[in-house]
């Protein structure tokens, strides 16, 4: 119908037809047809089509009312069952114009959205967000940060994190806790891949991350997941993270991360205590008053969560956590145990042994307590075997220890 309109207008211009037919790209004898129609009107193509009595009937449309019939008595009567009925009343068509038709007059099943108002107290809702900031020196990163929001009172704290894996997640949240001032009875969150493994058709977790229940049992706190997709069972979560990226992001520009952490800090003290929520129209901080009262006490602060990991004693005496490797007593190879991860270090219990470490960050790092290297050396017998492992020892001090020890070793070569 707009090529019709276009030829029309062309034609209003006194154009002369065959350049009105170069022009709109169709034929002559096309414009000479156009040129007798009345004026457009309406530029709806498939109501012109209908108008017209355009193209070939389909061979399902006599049994429209069949169809309405079929699932006038049981609406959720499966296409192919309808398909078969209508094959046994003589329908020769194709499976697609048969389901088209099965589509346009089943009758749409429309489920309320449910909001999920919170009571003082009741839960809060967190989901991880990312995006792409550019800096005032033209560099641009892409930035990871996960959410909550006390649903009552709409406090919200949001943390920038390195990744959107569990451990991130469960630091994050225990410090949102604490600054929330406690733990509600809920926390919902509206990604279930961070913290379940496997859920079945009905949206129920049927395995969750071990790490993140451990946290969630260690804080007392119950956890619901939302469905991916099903925005009805979000409620305000679902603008979380558009709500923050505007709010906040794209509201700004930064100079570079430290100016983004203290601009951050500022939008805290800016949305929570100065700015009413648009959904309640009061100000966080003063509805946050009500909150606290009815939450709970924080069981672990963020610097003593630990994640525990469970290991195993290798036959040189370390356990291998995320590519670093971490020394044991040489008595304790062979045992099981469990790593308890924290912010900055290590405490690995197997059996009666323990050790703290420093936690290491760079890949294939490994940490050796001295009072470990001198029993690997005691357990080992042999001379030669003493010797050799003495050499692997001073190589883990790094490449300086390398090279000298390979000009030791050329130099001075021991004798046979």
């Amino acid at each position: 119908m707009m090529k019709r309109h276009e030829i029309q207008v062309l034609l209003k211009a006194k154009l002369p037809q065959a350049e009105v037919a170069r022009l709109a790209g169709v034929s002559r004898r096309t414009v000479q047809r156009i040129q007798d129609e009345p004026a457009i009107a309406s530029v709806d193509d498939e109501a012109e089509r209908e108008r017209r009595r355009m193209g070939r009937p389909s061979k399902a449309e006599p049994f429209r009312s069949l169809v309405v019939e079929l699932l006038g008595e049981d609406p959720e009567l499966m296409s192919l069952e309808l398909l078969r009925r209508a094959r046994l009343r003589g329908y020769t068509g194709g499976k697609t114009a048969f389901y088209d038709l099965v589509a346009a007059v089943r009758p749409a099943v429309v489920r309320p959205m449910v909001r999920f108002e919170g009571l003082p107290g009741e839960f809060t809702q967190h989901d991880f967000g990312h995006v792409d900031v550019r800096f005032l020196d033209g560099s641009k990163r892409r930035v990871h940060f996960f959410g909550s929001r006390l649903k009552y009172s709409r406090w919200v704290q949001v943390t920038l994190v390195e990744n959107e894996q569990v451990e991130s997640l469960v630091r994050a949240l225990v410090g949102h806790f604490e600054a929330m001032g406690g733990v509600p009875l809920l926390a919902v969150f509206d990604r279930p891949k961070t913290v379940a493994l496997a859920w079945n058709k009905a949206g129920e977790v049927t395995e969750w991350n071990a790490t993140f229940t451990d946290v969630m049992v260690q804080l007392g706190v119950g956890v619901e997941v939302c469905w991916p997709g099903r925005a009805n069972q979000k409620g305000s979560v679902e603008n979380l993270v558009g709500w923050v990226k505007g709010s906040f992001f794209k509201q700004r520009r930064f100079l570079d991360d430290e100016d983004l952490h203290a601009q951050l800090a500022e939008w805290h003290v800016e949305v929570n205590e100065r700015r009413p929520s648009r959904a309640t129209g009061v100000i966080p901080a003063e509805r946050i008053q009500e909150e606290r009262p009815r939450l709970r006490p924080l069981k672990v602060s963020p610097e003593a969560l630990a994640l525990k990991v469970p290991v195993f004693v290798g036959p040189t005496a370390m356990v291998l956590h995320d590519t670093h490797d971490y020394s044991m007593p040489p008595d304790a190879i062979g045992i099981s145990g469990t790593l308890y991860l924290y912010r900055n270090r290590v405490r690995i219990v197997a059996g009666r042994f323990e050790a703290t470490h420093p936690r290491l960050f760079e890949r294939g790092a490994r940490s050796t307590l001295p009072e470990h290297r001198a029993e690997m050396v005691k357990a080992v017998s042999g001379k030669r075997a003493k010797r050799y492992l003495k050499r692997e020892q001073l190589l883990e001090l790094g490449e300086p220890a390398f090279r000298y020890l390979t000009e030791v070793v050329h130099r001075r070569p021991a004798p046979g």
